[in-house]
């Protein structure tokens, strides 16, 4: 009865949900983009080019961890418990993390999948492993060492106990606060504890040195603390590293010291701050002025730093994050570039002294206003030696609001392509403020291929799985704008095997003239004429469209906007950009941000302002075709409610909220024209009609109606079939011929919906019971029938028949989507949803799903034919003045003992090795050949070629006897030694009493 009713009034002869019943409407969450929470960790795998970031438990999601690689190959790791990433790294083929719970957990980069869950009897504060090693060192708060075998998955027994009360008795508690390996000599630690640092021997199983800054009365140190300058005092230490190639030590302190020490002798060589020198000695130092008069600022603690290296070690240099003024309203990156270390045998201690207190260059690695870098990951080219700081390309700096900020490595540059990374890293590369999603034909979208000068993708690791290919569908285009102006496209896919993955990029910045105040609050995309228009809370409307620039690699200079009128920016491209999306033309309107945007696929644009003003561009000049306010719409209309309306709400502003364009015959009208439909905050749907006038288009009003409530969306429908009436270009082609399409207008508000007839009163009305709608569209289920879906405040999404408006079904949705913000979700007609779960993340539903959700770790992260290069060693001259070197073999045997069998990676490494060998072999060999063949004589007889093949090979089999002599002579003796070696170890354990607990226990 209500389908007959409401049918009548909306004049819908049909019910166009009729084969619609609740079985067919079941959420299917088809993909996650973004991170679901604040990021805490950052990791890069160098060998397998994979990047791990960790997130912290938040109200947003709990913490978990990502993995990703090259285009949108992506695993996401669970943790065991609901717990903060604290510490992750990886480790060949394992990635390790340590969470805020204490937990230990060891995850497969092959199998994806969690190997072990280990909960350490104490507090773990610091973590390190090397990928030759099966073995991971875990610092505990006591001062401990414990020692984790990974591939038997266990504690082994070997520990070192807290060796820094050893050196000072009379020390108060103290954790380990960092571990490092010598980057050439594996059997050498350096452990940082939290009131001074010792370089501890394996081999030897004691301490080499220990180093302990001490400041004296008078000496400023970092702070500079007026009321502590005269005291001594030992800052806490923060930090403690290499210098890659071991020569020297680095520790940092809480109160912004950098100390550089010579591990042979214990001494210091320098210590210093960002600007002041030799601060452990008595004398003025440099104060930072506060906030007030009167007062100084404190250094913000040294957040991270690591000793960089060129291709060649010795060439290196310092980044530092943290240790600045407090005041500073932008705390960046530092960078000492050093240059060539003096060697160390021939160079005077003053030549050592003036190498790190007069760097090369200083500089001040440029990042966002505002922010502070509390963490950096560095992304070496090929190495995982050298604590992943051998010759890096890039820098990836975590900010303390989570954002993750780009940067080329060593000049500083910001990187900002928006194909550098992992789509889900762009989400916070810098943070998403606003989305809006559009269908656009696949053919359209495959020819949308964007060329710039951009370098090669940072992350180039892992390989996607195998998917659906869906060739006949339109693609689900999202733009997304982002804080630093720029606003990206890319395809959301269908759960599919996406063809063209790459993003898109404008620059807001360039295309407006200015870096600041760009804040995006409209977006809207025409799919089948490839167009972009933006809005911006300034109140500026910037068109993109595609083409080519003629520009290319010139910046030119960029002029004034025209108030109130439209400005050709096509000049202001890219220079890196050849063919994309170019800047078009822009409004300067001048009334307030944009409230409402829509650019069609016919050739039109409107914009809506808050101060109620609404442009009408036609984009074939372009030129304003009609530009005027909501307030006109209040004239005397024989349809009489909207004056009544206009009287009551006159005291409040009205703005436009929400613009649509359809193709149809108004009601009186025996023919169809393009129609333009702009719905207000105060319930106002006001109807204009675009007719050709000269060379272009006039526009002119014909109605409007009042809903009495904010207007959310509008839907136009042909009545016979409930298939849209969108002003598409073939439906503005058939109006040439005549054609005639008998349609309404679905609008919805946020407490109820109308079906009508523009631009009347008359139509179908509901209103929602208890809830408030926030998003709506008309969907259709392929041939089957359509409804009116929507999401409302309560968690639910619900489906109503057409005409009837009777309700289909509810579903909770809450458990997919941020119920506060449902009001920026998208539907579109296919039943697809975009919403936000978290600051940072989407989720892309459906409606007409399975029941069955697609499983999240189906790409490929490990290359087996990638193997991870030898571990560098000591030089040919340490090794003659007798330094004892051990190899991670050796390291094996001293950790997990002489009976322990060969791991899983022991045997792959070694079936590597023999592989190599045998191919190196087998290059020299042809290489022999080759060369004898091409050196012979060209008019060398039969015999004479025989005589010369047969002297060669007893050659061959002469070196090859003495080869063989050779190597069972030097077997026998490296036998011999191993006995030895292996002999004096027992001894040593079985004498120093007070090591045995620890390594049995």
């Amino acid at each position: 009865m209500a389908h007959l009713l409401r049918g009548k009034q909306a004049g819908i002869p049909n019910d166009l949900s009729a084969s619609l019943g609740p079985g067919l409407f079941v959420l299917d969450q088809v993909n996650k983009f973004g991170i679901n929470s604040q990021i805490s960790q950052l990791a890069y795998d160098p060998v397998q080019s994979l990047l791990a970031v960790g997130t912290n438990d938040t109200r947003f999601g709990p913490g978990q961890i990502y993995v990703f690689g090259q285009k949108r190959v992506q695993v996401v790791f669970p943790l065991p418990r609901r717990a903060s990433v604290r510490i992750l790294h990886f480790c060949g083929r394992k990635l390790l993390c340590l969470d805020s719970k204490n937990g230990f957990s060891v995850f497969s980069l092959e199998e994806k999948r969690l190997l072990k869950d280990y909960i350490p009897p104490t507090k773990i504060t610091a973590l390190h492993s090397d990928p030759t090693l099966d073995y991971v060192l875990l610092g505990t708060q006591t001062g401990e060492i414990l020692t984790y075998d990974l591939d038997r998955e266990k504690l082994a027994p070997f520990r070192i106990p807290n060796l820094w009360k050893e050196q000072l008795a009379q020390s108060r508690f103290c954790s380990v606060v960092t571990l490092s390996f010598h980057p050439r000599d594996i059997g050498t630690l350096l452990i940082g504890y939290s009131t001074g640092a010792v370089i501890y021997s394996f081999k030897k199983n004691k301490v080499l040195k220990s180093f302990h800054y001490r400041l004296p009365r008078g000496a400023p140190g970092g702070d500079a603390d007026p009321s502590l300058i005269n005291r001594e005092r030992s800052p806490a230490l923060t930090q403690a590293t290499w210098h890659p190639t071991g020569t020297f030590i680095l520790t940092g302190h809480e109160d912004g010291s950098l100390v550089i020490w010579d591990p042979k002798d214990g001494r210091v060589v320098m210590a210093r701050t960002l600007q002041d020198t030799n601060v452990d000695k008595p004398g003025p130092g440099s104060f930072s002025p506060g906030a007030s008069p009167g007062t100084f600022a404190f250094k913000t603690p040294l957040f991270r730093v690591a000793w960089c290296a060129n291709p060649d070690p010795d060439e290196t240099g310092i980044l530092i994050a943290g240790g600045s003024a407090s005041t500073l309203t932008t705390k960046g990156l530092t960078f000492f570039e050093l240059g060539r270390t003096p060697v160390y045998a021939t160079s005077s201690w003053q030549a050592l002294s003036d190498h790190f207190e007069s760097p090369k260059r200083q500089r001040i690695l440029p990042t966002p206003p505002n922010t502070e870098v509390i963490d950096f990951c560095l992304l070496p080219r090929t190495s995982p030696h050298f604590a992943g700081a051998q010759d890096p390309v890039a820098i990836l700096a975590l900010l303390a609001s989570g954002e993750i900020f780009t940067l080329s490595f060593p000049s500083g540059a910001p990187i900002s392509c928006p194909n550098q990374l992992h789509l889900s890293v762009n989400f916070v590369h810098p943070f998403v403020n606003q989305i809006a999603l559009a269908p656009m034909e696949r053919t359209r979208w495959l020819g949308m291929t964007e060329k710039r000068v951009n370098p090669p993708p940072l992350v180039t690791g892992g390989a996607k799985a195998r998917r659906p290919l869906k060739r006949f569908e339109h693609r689900n285009i999202v733009q997304t704008s982002h804080a630093d102006g720029t606003v990206r496209l890319w395809d959301a896919g269908h759960g599919d095997d996406i063809e063209n993955d790459a993003l898109l990029q404008v620059d807001l910045c360039r295309a407006v003239g200015r870096q600041e105040d760009v804040t995006v609050t409209q977006m809207s995309l025409a799919g089948a004429a490839g167009e972009l228009s933006v809005g911006l809370k300034s109140g500026e409307v910037v068109v993109f469209r595609w083409g080519v620039n003629k520009n290319a690699g010139a910046e030119l200079p960029t002029g004034p906007n025209v108030k109130s009128g439209l400005t050709s920016i096509t000049d202001r491209t890219e220079a890196s950009l050849t063919e994309g999306l170019m800047p078009y033309t822009l409004l300067d309107e001048s009334n307030g941000p944009v409230t409402a945007l829509k650019h069609s696929d016919v050739g039109f644009m409107v914009a809506g302002f808050e101060g109620g003003s609404l442009v009408v561009i036609d984009l074939r000049g372009p030129t304003i075709v009609y530009r005027g306010t909501v307030q006109d719409f209040a004239k005397p209309d024989k349809r009489g409610s909207f004056r009544r309306s206009s009287v009551q709400g006159s005291t409040k502003a009205e703005w436009p909220t929400c613009i649509e364009f359809s193709v149809m015959s108004l009601d009186g009208d025996d023919y169809s024209s393009i129609l333009l439909h702009v719905g207000t905050n105060l319930g106002h749907i006001a109807t204009f009609k675009l007719l050709p006038y000269g060379n272009g288009y006039s526009v002119n009003f014909v109605g409007v109606c009042s809903l009495e409530d904010r207007i959310i969306h509008i839907s136009p429908i042909r009545v016979e079939s409930g298939r849209p009436a969108y002003a598409s270009q073939s439906a503005v082609s058939g109006l040439r011929g005549g054609s005639r399409i008998n349609g309404v207008l679905v609008a919805v508000t946020r407490s109820g919906v109308r079906v009508f007839k523009p631009a009347t009163l008359k139509g179908a009305h509901k209103t929602w019971d208890g809830f408030i709608c926030d998003a709506a569209a008309v969907v259709s289920h392929e041939d089957l029938g359509h409804a009116l879906v929507g999401l409302s405040g309560d968690g639910y999404v619900r489906a109503y028949s057409l005409p009837a408006l009777k309700e289909i079904t509810s579903i909770k949705v809450s458990d997919f989507l941020d119920t506060r913000r449902l009001g920026e979700a998208t539907i579109t007609i296919t039943g697809d949803i975009l919403g936000w779960t978290g600051p940072a993340e989407l989720a892309f539903i459906n409606v007409f799903g399975t029941g069955v959700n697609r499983p999240q770790m189906e790409d490929t992260l490990i290359n087996p034919e990638l193997i991870i290069p030898p571990r560098p060693t000591i030089s040919n001259l340490q090794w003659i003045s007798g330094t004892q070197y051990i190899t991670p073999s050796d390291m094996d045997i001293l950790i997990g003992g002489p009976d322990r069998p060969p791991s899983k990676r022991m045997i792959e490494q070694a079936q590597a090795d023999e592989q190599q060998r045998r191919a190196e072999c087998r290059n020299t060999v042809s290489a022999s050949t080759s060369s004898s063949a091409a050196s012979g004589n060209k008019d060398e007889g039969y015999w004479a070629y025989m005589q010369r093949q047969l002297n060669e090979r007893t050659e061959k089999l002469g070196i090859m006897g003495d080869s063989m002599d050779n190597l069972e002579r030097n077997s026998a003796g490296w036998a011999d030694d191993v006995g030895k070696f292996v002999q004096k170890q027992k001894r040593n354990m079985v004498m120093g009493g007070k090591y045995l607990p620890y390594l049995f226990n």
